[in-house]
């Protein structure tokens, strides 16, 4: 059975990543947990530091931090903030099937249009689709990019290792519906798993026609507790292709199941590794994805300048 727990004593909102393996600097939690329940998810070791497991208690025991809204407003008020970009999320997945109670994530989010403050979003979930109308009008006041995490296009392998999330098709259809609406959007391929990640052409062909013109992709993370979870979910669920594919993740990580250095986090070695590397940037580049990178970091910056801070009388000023 699901647990919520409200959390009320939260200081902060704002988490700043000092990680070179992660492309942003800022991000937005308003939840922890996440029912989705994805074996592979390396923030179910943030689980630990509550005293939880990072097992089924990731999955179980979700946080709602109820003060995320008023939080951010004030965190966005203080003057040393600049208006840099913030993704949400990082530690779970901003439409987790509690949104659609909670609403926190749309709270944030609306508190960003209010100050016209750049926002990057990163979900697995169709529930995005609900907050198409505050998205467009977030696009046209600032910058914003919205990418759907797609690792698998084959359901038996995405139901096994991510046994609660919505479908492929669902997320290919929300890309679809985002990007009618004239919000940017982009794919993940996040993470990729050697011997099961089989589908990047057709994943990258399948977003370029549902309207993403971004595309990146990350390594699988195994850290500590994570790795033995997601080894026995992966012989459970596909025991034929378990033996293969921890292999396959030691061969890439030097014999380890994981490599915790910054800077290696999310990337990879050997030959396999390099074939889907090439292969990714063959795709991306064959079908139009990440054009004009160069010029989109400097409309980003320019952008970025989009922010104020709003008057007591609810002007905006500098």
């Amino acid at each position: 059975p699901l647990e919520v727990f409200e959390e009320t004593e939260t200081r902060s909102i704002i988490s700043k990543n000092d990680s070179p393996d992660v492309g942003f600097q800022y991000s937005v939690n308003p939840y922890r947990g996440c029912p989705h329940a994805c074996a592979y998810c390396f923030a179910r070791v943030y689980h630990e530091y509550l005293d939880w497991g990072a097992g089924t208690d990731f999955e179980r025991k979700i946080v709602a931090k109820v003060r995320a809204p008023d939080l951010l407003r004030k965190e966005l008020l203080r003057r040393s903030w600049q208006g840099d970009e913030l993704v949400f999320s990082f530690a779970s997945d901003p439409y987790l099937p509690l949104e659609a109670e909670y609403k926190l994530t749309r709270k944030c989010l609306e508190v960003c249009l209010e100050f016209r403050n750049p926002v990057g979003i990163i979900t697995k979930s169709a529930l995005v689709r609900r907050d198409i109308d505050l998205l467009a009008r977030l696009a046209q006041e600032t910058d914003l990019d919205v990418f759907l995490t797609i690792p698998f296009a084959d359901y038996k392998t995405a139901r096994a290792l991510e046994p609660f999330a919505p479908s492929p098709d669902a997320r290919f259809r929300a890309l679809t519906e985002l990007s009618a609406a004239g919000i940017s959007v982009g794919i993940a391929l996040a993470p990729v798993i050697p011997g099961l990640t089989t589908e990047i052409p057709e994943l990258l062909t399948r977003a370029y026609a549902a309207g993403a013109r971004k595309a990146f992709m990350t390594m699988l993370r195994l850290p500590s507790s994570v790795a033995p979870y997601f080894e026995q979910r992966l012989r459970e669920k596909l025991p034929t292709k378990a033996d293969k594919v921890m292999n396959l993740i030691r061969e890439t990580r030097g014999g380890n199941l994981n490599d915790g250095r910054f800077g290696h986090r999310m990337r990879s070695q050997g030959p396999h590794w390099q074939i889907q590397a090439d292969m990714f940037k063959l795709w991306t580049q064959r079908l139009g994805f990440n054009e004009n990178s160069e010029e989109m970091r400097r409309n980003r910056a320019i952008r970025g300048k989009t922010f104020r801070r709003p008057s007591p009388q609810g002007h905006l000023w500098e």
